[in-house]
């Protein structure tokens, strides 16, 4: 099976520059774009493909850039804006992509503004990743020497101006609205909605904010078609997905593969099974804000109806997984501790009530929990979740949370029994 989005990345670590991604094809679907297909053209072209945004919500890339006015009327600045903040535990797919073939990203970029008819686009770079900083600007350099970039792109009617943005280090930056606060000086706190993005984004023009991994997958669909791209799938979900495992498996990494492999084959065949010794617990099946999965889900398929229906979300697809020598309560708590920082503050339930979780949990590791305390938590995972906070920072910490006293309840009350950890 042809691998459309990690084909060309070089084992040795070093980028594609622009030459040796011309030479695989690169910035092919750009000029098919720009010579012979109109913005309405591409939208359909990627709406028909079944694309579903691969930062974690799964939502139809076509059309959500259909939300974008457009014609005459509409307003003449326009922005398009890659989320590389990848700042949830657990998840490096998008590294992955960015430090090797940059390139890639840069076209899918360019035909998505295209697409929207934006003239302004964004790389928003989480602030750790210094070598994807500076192979993307060396990349964004080659493209606008190539005339892929800047005014009359390709001799065409369209421009496009494309800039590297580092951000200073918050996980809240992940959430569209935030990111787009924070482009503009501002604390990133998320905006209410509506107005959605799409119509009102940064600096009030209408802006589409769309993940690494979603627009590396836009040459492919516009030089391929979307029946092609729906074919490579093993599921109702189109495509390949960059799946990552990491724990105590023998083979921990990210392999792209096609859309719907299984929990058991990500886990046993490509991640090498777990290491001696050790035996599967549970898993996070896409990164630290989704619910536990266990041992009677390994024939699950990694899709994002089918993770939602035994329970979870296929999320960023990068799995976390939990040995049978690991504490359940240590390793939630762990997480509550990173989220409880990472509150941006801006809802009092967030701010208040994740320091409050953390508190519980580590009073549990440390031998002075109570028997109401796990009343406390599951209280906590209700008045916490969807709908009850401005954004989805704290409904995705209590996802661990939740699903750890529900499949792991018996280790909570160990922790009370015996008065601190059993683990230890």
């Amino acid at each position: 099976m042809e691998r459309p989005l990690t084909k060309d990345i070089k084992s040795d670590g070093s980028y594609l520059n622009i030459k040796e991604y011309e030479k695989a094809g690169g910035y092919a679907a750009l000029r098919k774009v720009i010579k012979g297909m109109s913005p309405a053209e591409v939208q359909e072209t990627v709406r028909a493909s079944k694309l579903k945004g691969r930062g974690g919500a799964g939502f139809s890339t076509g059309m959500k850039w259909s939300f974008v006015p457009m014609g005459e009327d509409a307003p003449k600045t326009k922005y398009l804006i890659c989320n590389a903040d990848e700042m949830e535990p657990g998840t490096f797919k998008d590294r992955v992509l960015l430090e090797g073939n940059p390139h890639q990203l840069i076209e899918g970029m360019i035909i998505a503004s295209y697409a929207i008819q934006a003239n302004i686009s964004y790389v928003f770079l989480r602030w750790a990743y210094r070598e994807a900083a500076r192979v993307i600007q060396k990349s964004l350099n080659e493209a606008y020497e190539a005339g892929y970039l800047g005014e009359k792109i390709l001799g065409s009617g369209f421009s496009l101006h494309m800039h590297l943005h580092t951000g200073v280090g918050r996980y809240m930056c992940g959430e569209e609205t935030a990111l787009l606060n924070a482009l503009e000086g501002k604390r990133a706190t998320p905006r209410a909605k509506p107005p959605f993005p799409q119509v009102s984004g940064l600096y009030g023009k209408p802006t589409i904010v769309n993940n690494v991994e979603t627009l590396c997958c836009v040459p492919h669909i516009i030089n391929n078609g979307p029946q092609w791209f729906i074919g490579l799938s093993k599921s109702e979900d189109s495509g390949t997905k960059i799946y990552g495992v990491s724990g105590k498996v023998n083979r921990p990494g990210a392999w792209e593969l096609p859309m719907g492999v299984t929990m058991g084959e990500l886990i046993e065949e490509y991640a090498g099974g777990m290491k001696n010794g050790y035996k599967l617990k549970g898993a996070l099946p896409g990164g630290a804000s989704t619910d536990f999965l266990t041992t009677e889900h390994m024939n699950v398929k990694m899709d994002f109806n089918s993770v939602a229906a035994a329970g979870s979300r296929l999320g960023t697809g990068t799995m976390i997984v939990m040995d049978d020598a690991t504490c359940p309560v240590g390793f939630v708590h762990n997480l509550q501790h990173f989220f409880a920082q990472e509150s941006c503050g801006w809802c009092t339930p967030c701010r208040e009530g994740l320091p409050w979780v953390e508190k519980i949990l580590l009073s549990l590791e440390n031998g002075g929990g109570k028997e109401e305390d796990i009343g406390l938590l599951e209280m906590h995972g209700q008045l916490l979740g969807p709908g009850n906070t401005f954004c989805a920072l704290a409904p995705g910490a209590m996802e661990p949370l939740q699903s750890a006293i529900k499949y792991f309840k018996d280790d909570f009350v160990e922790h009370i029994k015996k008065r601190g950890c059993p683990y230890n």
